[in-house]
């Protein structure tokens, strides 16, 4: 056999990030982000490339195939700049940074994302995907500029948008109008409703326009204000998304698991990529959503996804993967979709039927002859139509799964992001147990307690959180968005379980964020840790995205933590946090879904519950099927020093104690009880 020549190697060999590792042998001498990379930019006096992309990205993988791979272009990369590559996932901050540059130079933003800065870090040019003869002329050009007369001006440009990146988004909008508003008000709050309501696509589900991504925090809302006003126009736009997106393509009708968006309004045509936090919030809507309709669509959705998530997401540790690629094969959805040919082969005389549930055709409702399976009815309206009973369909059903997701099993797989997140890690752990409060499965509790002692065991030092792991190790600090996410999960953790442990994790961590992320001129909280390594600005997250902004969690968890540990001032800084951004929430609620959420919780706080005596678990059960988004659950077995359980009767009789806006009921010692006891606080 011929010899071939070594592969080159760069300093990415040495991360633990898959994206990263994917880049450690292109003839780019790529460098990871840091005081490293940065100093020897100050040292050469060279300009930087900061490509940041992460490793479920389709467009990122073409433009390292057709440029970084590429010894040519790679040749004009290494002469003229210092080249640093950065995962976006393990490093948020700076993609959020360079990503807002790119956008005041009134470029639309995604990934890849190409910026390119001065050895001071400070972006003058970006871009997303560049093809290469593009790419070359453009870092042509700059190099050009940059050794000529013209730096000067690069450097002015670079400078102006240092500034732009160094006002926080809550002077931006207080310059432009936005006042502090003093209180919550039904009035408002109906306003803010109205408003979100006209940006829904009335007729497929979710918002206007394609793409479409779910946006579990508009739906989650969307619950909320069902709850507070009762209307039917709100559940049914909900119930029309929910069932369009399990319908669609955009669900993985074989294994369970949703994509990260459509590319078309009909939620078909997935972008095949499966991301670890869209999951695990779509985990919670749907278990949630059970709770308020019984609707059975719903119950499968969330067993098939924890199927998922367990078969294809979970270490053996008992932490969770990232994501899974949207390629296989050098193809995008190729491991997903189906020949007709295929599903005759695979169904044998059941195909028919199967092709039918599925909407499969001979020509293929995609590229290339492919179908990807989707459904355009309910099982009942099927079973109907085609003269059988529902029993039985839904066994054909489950039998077509399993014998496609067998063969989909000798498929060549599409890449796995195997570190783990902890922010996204939360994510899931809150949407197990959202799962288990609905639907009581012992199993989506055992895999939320594995995934809560991983996050303890191998990414928590001290009062302090890691941002990643990975083959044993714990690397970067942090985040908001961390920090944020794991407090919202061990407050569900404690109410799920009544274990007083998963409170005070919860209190110690809210307590670090407060003392190294709080900046009290603003009332908000910064992304990044006081100690952590500066950028040219130090942000801070607003707007409710994919996921929701690190800044609203934070201020939900205010309020729950200091309704559970009975701290005002915790409940007053959630306040003055959502006064800080209300008249924004009011008039763009669609960018601040979460924010929208908190209104609500302080328009009607909920009740606070305790329970307490031998049967409190069997009586949290019980409860936690009901939607009751903004009470507070405590509970314990035997006497405890928490606020809510201090001096509560603790007999051979099991008692619930239900508080409302300072004044408690009569203690009671049923859940039925109890129900109407809150049915009549308008809960």
């Amino acid at each position: 056999m011929p010899a071939f020549p070594p592969l080159p190697t760069n300093r990415l060999a040495h991360e633990t990030s898959p994206y990263l590792i994917q880049h450690a042998h292109n003839p780019v001498h790529w460098q990871p982000w840091g005081p490293a990379a940065l100093a020897r930019a100050q040292a050469e006096q060279k300009p930087i490339i900061v490509s940041i992309g992460y490793a479920a990205c389709h467009w990122c993988h073409v433009m390292e195939r057709e440029s970084f791979e590429n010894e040519q272009v790679a040749r004009v990369m290494n002469e003229y700049f210092v080249c640093i590559k950065v995962d976006r996932e393990e490093r948020p901050d700076v993609d959020q940074l360079y990503m807002e540059a790119v956008q005041a130079m009134g470029i639309r933003g995604g990934w890849p994302l190409n910026v390119l800065l001065t050895p001071a870090a400070k972006p003058f040019y970006g871009g997303t995907y560049f093809p290469p003869t593009t790419w070359v002329k453009l870092l042509e050009n700059v190099a050009q500029a940059y050794a000529s007369k013209h730096r000067a001006e690069l450097e002015g440009s670079a400078e102006r948008f240092a500034q732009v990146l160094q006002t926080s988004e809550l002077a931006k909008y207080r310059a432009a109008g936005q006042p502090a508003r003093a209180s919550v008000t039904d009035e408002d709050f109906k306003l803010l409703a109205y408003n979100l309501v006209q940006s829904f696509d009335r007729e497929l589900g979710g918002t206007t326009g394609a793409p479409k991504f779910p946006m579990p925090s508009i739906w989650r809302f969307l619950l909320r204000a069902h709850h507070l006003s009762g209307s039917p126009t709100i559940l049914n736009q909900l119930n029309l998304t929910l069932r369009e997106m399990a319908w669609g393509g955009l669900y993985d009708q074989v294994g369970g698991g949703f994509a990260r968006y459509s590319v078309d309004a009909e939620w078909l045509v997935p972008h095949f990529e499966k991301m670890l936090y869209d999951n695990g919030q779509l985990l919670s809507l749907y278990s949630e959503a059970y709770q308020v309709t019984q609707e059975l669509l719903y119950r499968e959705v969330v067993y098939q996804t924890v199927n998922w998530v367990r078969r294809e997401l979970t270490n053996p540790e008992g932490g969770f993967y990232s994501s899974l690629d949207a390629d296989s094969e050098g193809e995008e959805g190729k491991f997903y979709v189906w020949t007709r040919e295929e599903l005759q082969k695979i169904l044998g005389s059941e195909e028919p039927l199967a092709s039918a549930y599925y909407q499969c055709t001979g020509l293929g409702n995609w590229e290339h002859g492919r179908n990807i399976l989707h459904r355009r009815q309910s099982d009942t309206n099927f079973a109907a139509a085609h003269q059988l009973a529902p029993h039985v369909l839904a066994k054909l059903v489950h039998g077509w799964q399993k014998q496609l997701l067998a063969a989909r099993a000798r498929r060549v797989r599409p890449a796995l992001d195997d570190k783990v997140l902890t922010g996204w890690n939360a994510l899931m752990l809150s949407g197990l147990l959202a799962a288990y409060r609905a639907f009581g499965e012992a199993e989506f509790l055992a895999l939320a307690l594995r995934n809560a002692e991983f996050l303890q065991q191998h990414l928590r030092h001290g009062p302090r959180l890691f941002r990643t792991w990975k083959a044993g190790r714990a690397t970067i600090s942090g985040f908001l968005e961390d920090y944020a996410l794991v407090i919202e999960a061990y407050l569900s953790l404690y109410e799920a379980t009544f274990a007083e442990s998963w409170l005070r994790e919860a209190e110690a961590l809210a307590a670090y964020v407060l003392e190294n992320f709080f900046d009290p001129a603003e009332q908000q909280f910064f992304y990044t840790d006081a100690s952590a390594e500066p950028l040219i600005a130090r942000k801070k997250e607003l707007f409710d995205n994919v996921i929701p902004s690190s800044n609203s969690v934070m201020a939900h968890n205010l309020l729950r933590l200091g309704r559970h540990l009975e701290k005002p001032a915790y409940q007053a800084l959630a306040a003055t946090m959502l006064a800080q951004v209300q008249a924004l929430v009011v008039k763009e609620p669609q960018h601040l879904a979460n924010w929208a959420s908190l209104y609500g919780a302080l328009l009607r706080p909920g009740a606070e519950i305790a329970i307490v005596g031998p049967q409190a678990e069997e009586f949290r059960q019980q409860l936690s099927q009901h939607f009751l988004p903004h009470d507070v659950l405590a509970g314990s077995l035997v006497p405890s020093e928490l606020p809510l359980l201090q001096g509560r009767s603790n007999s051979d009789k099991t008692t619930i104690y239900v508080c409302h806006d300072r004044a408690c009921q009569l203690p009671v010692h049923s859940v039925p009880e109890a129900l109407a006891q809150l049915s009549q606080a308008g809960q």
